[in-house]
């Protein structure tokens, strides 16, 4: 029986184990320019035993960004701080994918360089508030991006992996989940264009497969993934038919061989579709596990029955930096801070306690 300690081929990839951790905004980029710190360092090489490191979502350009003091891989001075991760974490025997999250409609003005505007297939607000430097802000009504638009954003998520890959990441995750770009070209209430990238399925699908390939063909195939989140409502998306989307989605990006797909739940019933996801895709499949509260120990049982090859975990790996070694042991589990999610020093970041501490 394969269980989560055991290795796995990545796409020509060793890894040491099946547990992922998942992509988090810490919102810490103090650095020059959104750059990663020596404390972002210290934060994943905490966490290298993981099968699998996926970082924080990273901007693949200056208007991709979406919250405060977020990293970006679009600058000489992005890549020089990210070598310092991709080292750190390599010297401890982990293997490390960058997730590029250019936000789209989601943020504000106010986070970007002047003259900017968040930009996204249509010019449909989403409903709700961004947190800025100066307090909660309601969203705006983005620019709708033209076809030359749409093809120089592709572009741009190519120099950002090509950038990865100079940075010294294993590959590259394209977040197509929660409410960000890709997303917003899925959605048909955040997608209302009538040309060739929306007006049905296969055209909402278009960015997000020409996105891929794009990558695919700039870096390899076998360095690049994709996480999606279907019929997730988060960041006011509205997906009333998830699974004819997805099925046909992921039609279209079996062909690529990927490095793998990730796959976010965000309720219980959606595993029926998640299942019916896997036996379409042939290569690894990663899983977010819908749980009631954060995922714990009791997904691991989902690599045991083949239902995925790795579970991501995510705030139980913020405060477990050892989490493949207390998994393993039965515990105990460091509880996490929310205070100290998002932004800040290094409490709630560094200072998580390891077993052997």
């Amino acid at each position: 029986m394969t269980t989560a300690f055991d290795p796995i081929d990545l796409a020509g990839t060793r890894l040491a184990n099946r547990i992922a951790l998942a992509p988090m905004t810490r919102s810490r980029a103090h650095g020059p320019g959104n750059s990663p710190t020596a404390s972002t360092a210290e934060y994943y090489a905490q966490r290298a035993s993981a099968g699998l490191v996926i970082t924080e979502g990273v901007q693949p350009s200056p208007v991709g960004q979406g919250y405060p003091d977020t990293p970006g891989l679009h600058s000489a001075e992005q890549v020089a701080a990210w070598r310092k991760v991709t080292d750190a974490v390599h010297a401890k025997g982990g293997r490390i994918f960058a997730q590029l999250m250019h936000a789209g409609r989601i943020g504000h003005p106010d986070l970007l360089p002047d003259g900017l505007v968040n930009v996204a297939p249509s010019a449909v607000a989403a409903v709700g508030q961004v947190y800025t430097h100066e307090g909660p802000k309601p969203f705006i009504t983005p620019q709708a991006l033209s076809e030359d638009q749409i093809l120089v954003t592709i572009g741009e998520y190519v120099t950002a992996a090509r950038n990865a890959i100079e940075a010294g990441f294993d590959g590259v995750e394209l977040h197509g989940a929660n409410g960000y770009l890709i997303h917003q070209f899925l959605a048909p209430n955040s997608n209302v264009r009538d040309d060739r990238w929306g007006g049905s399925v296969e055209g909402r699908n278009r960015f997000a497969v020409e996105v891929t390939r794009a990558v695919a063909t700039a870096i390899g195939p076998e360095r690049t993934a994709i996480r999606l989140s279907p019929g997730n409502p988060y960041n006011d998306i509205d997906e009333p038919e998830p699974r004819a989307a997805y099925t046909a989605l992921v039609a279209a990006l079996e062909p690529l061989g990927l490095a793998y797909l990730h796959l976010l739940e965000t309720a219980p019933e959606q595993r029926e579709l998640t299942l019916e996801l896997r036996k379409s895709f042939s290569g690894t499949l990663i899983l977010n596990a819908a749980t009631e509260g954060p995922t714990g120990p009791e997904a691991l049982a989902l690599i045991e029955d083949g239902t995925a090859d790795l579970i991501s975990y995510g705030v139980l790996f913020l405060a477990n930096p050892d989490l493949p070694a207390r998994l393993r042991a039965g515990g105990p589990f460091n509880a996490a801070d929310p205070a100290t999610f998002f932004g800040g020093d290094d409490r709630g970041y560094l200072d998580y306690p390891a077993l052997d501490a």
